[in-house]
């Protein structure tokens, strides 16, 4: 079978040698049961592991959740044929099961010739449910709808190598401060192109199979009503779906925006402590995420509520039934915000934050590498010449960071402001 690549499937068979168990976690429909598939058939075609010995089994269907949780030892022995023989069980949705944490250290001590790799779609109860009981047994792994770069390698893959080879020249520049030079830039509006479908539909992988607008806006209907149904009203119990569903157009609607609790407590008839779970339940089910206040002085700098972006961007439209053209839309400033947010945290897995002084100063974001903070600064337009904003010019002056970047449109350049470097960088590259 045909398979979209993941780059995480690199990543997951660096660890397959190993007797830890491996657990993919991340939102519903994102493609870990394709994942798993994957894992199968390398395991098989090119491992050369017996089929026999790769057992697929998913808890969505009844019977196995019945049997696995009436006696997990038993159930997995029974597709053990030869003792001596290495077996790779993947287990599908396993936050199914009744105390998974328990079961599966049960087994990973149990059985001394089986590697056990897991999927849920929940942090919320795989951490709670599993953490106390697999430390030292367990690593994990997020799997996020398509990134843009697998996205590209979907729809075209010479712009993905072309991305992918300017993507590596801006990691350096943020993660070392390296310099470099791009004179002119042949492919940046071709691959604009393919961005403008990407942060109007998102990377959902049957989003990004589908051929029209129409059959995108279905899948991401039922994309975001069987997370309402299975995650929200059948696991976590929370029945008020219309005042939840109330909360997330909202939220929609605030993205790129430090979140007033009050004001969503009186808009969706609710009181602050519900809010406030609710926000958790959503980002700790992938639907959102929430970035924190920089601040060193404890005077000048906000250090209270978060701003707000959603991990796909098709599912932050849908809510608010807004899927024009990412190019016209008034909102395309916070959508080009959400993308580079969610762009920085899955390339560089360091804290991300942002600025905001009492007398309203604001950088976007501000990536802290541990020796150094690189703040970023998005301004989707179009750029004449190297252009720093007051706010941009005010950490600065307050921090003397060695190299500063403005996300742009389509405008590569550099400015010197004292012995700070500012990168002039277009939004397909981060």
């Amino acid at each position: 079978m045909k398979y979209f690549e993941r780059e995480l499937l690199g990543e997951v068979k660096k660890w397959m040698r190993r007797k830890e168990i491996i657990v993919i976690k991340g939102p519903r429909q994102s493609g870990k049961t394709t994942l798993l598939e994957m894992i199968k058939e390398w395991l098989d075609m090119t491992k050369g592991v017996n089929p026999e010995n790769i057992i697929f089994l998913t808890f969505e269907d009844f019977e196995n959740l019945e049997k696995f949780e009436e006696n997990p030892k038993e159930f997995i022995n029974s597709f053990i044929l030869k003792e001596n023989e290495k077996y790779y069980f993947l287990l599908d949705e396993i936050h199914y099961v009744k105390n998974c944490g328990q079961k599966l250290k049960m087994l990973y001590d149990l059985f001394k010739n089986i590697k056990f790799i897991a999927t849920g779609s929940s942090s919320l109860e795989l951490t709670s449910l599993t953490a106390k009981y697999l430390v030292g047994r367990i690593f994990s792994f997020e799997l996020f709808p398509f990134s843009f770069y697998e996205f590209l390698l979907v729809k075209d893959k010479r712009m993905a190598k072309i991305y992918k080879e300017k993507q590596e020249i801006v990691k350096q520049f943020l993660l070392e401060g390296k310099n470099f030079k791009i004179k002119k830039d042949l492919f940046v509006n071709n691959i604009l192109k393919f961005l403008n479908d990407y942060l109007t539909f998102g990377g959902y992988p049957e989003v990004i199979k589908a051929e029209n607008k129409e059959e995108k806006k279905i899948i991401l209907k039922n994309v975001y009503n069987t997370y309402v149904e299975k995650d929200i009203i059948n696991f976590l119990k929370i029945h008020d779906t219309i005042k939840f569903k109330k909360l997330v157009t909202m939220l929609s609607s605030l993205t790129g925006k430090m979140l007033n609790y009050e004001d969503l407590t009186t808009a969706c008839n609710s009181y602050y402590k519900e809010i406030i779970r609710w926000i958790d339940v959503l980002e700790q089910t992938y639907i959102i995420k929430t970035v924190r206040p920089f601040h060193k002085n404890l005077v000048t700098e906000l250090r209270k509520n978060p701003k707000l972006y959603f991990v796909d961007n098709g599912l932050r439209n849908y809510p608010i039934g807004d899927f024009s053209s990412f190019f016209v839309r008034s909102d395309k400033g916070e959508i080009a915000e959400n993308f580079v947010f969610n762009q920085l945290d899955c390339v560089f897995e360091e804290t991300i934050n942002f600025w905001r002084t009492t007398s309203k100063a604001e950088v976007d974001f501000v990536v802290d590498f541990i020796s150094r903070q690189v703040p970023v600064e998005v301004k989707f337009k179009d750029f004449k010449k190297e252009k720093v904003s007051k706010s941009l010019h005010s950490f600065i002056n307050t921090y003397s960071p060695d190299t500063v970047v403005v996300v742009t449109k389509n405008f590569w350049g550099e400015k010197r402001i004292g012995k700070t470097l500012v990168m002039f960088i277009p939004i397909v590259y981060l």
